[in-house]
């Protein structure tokens, strides 16, 4: 039984020249692209990219619509509270007096006495 013998470095060259020589003749043995069915390709990918740039489109629209509406609604609640907060320190008694809160302590402390 013979042992493996490493292929020298032309060895290798010439193994490698062939594979490439190999490719060339397949790549040449190939039928020539026909115009017809190339333009045709190039039409549906084209159709196919407008297609998918409207619909970007029409999402993007749809986002910014949404966003709009979303600034709507939050100018009119921030309206309505501000109303609202108008409306409640309208309603909000005066502050007391030091003079009322110190006759409304004596009547708490005059209560308190009563019931003891």
């Amino acid at each position: 039984m013979s042992s493996y013998n490493e292929p020298s470095f032309q060895q290798r060259v010439a193994d490698a020249a062939k594979a490439k020589e190999k490719a060339l003749e397949r790549l040449r043995s190939r039928p020539p692209v026909d115009e017809q069915a190339l333009a045709e390709r190039k039409a549906a990918s084209l159709k196919k990219e407008a297609v998918k740039a409207e619909k970007i489109a029409e999402k993007i629209a749809a986002k910014q619509a949404a966003v709009l509406a979303a600034e709507q609604a939050a100018e009119q609640a921030a309206a309505a509270a501000k109303a609202a907060a108008a409306e409640a320190k309208a309603a909000e008694p005066a502050p007391l007096t030091e003079a009322e809160r110190k006759a409304a302590r004596d009547a708490r402390y005059a209560n308190r006495k009563k019931r003891k």
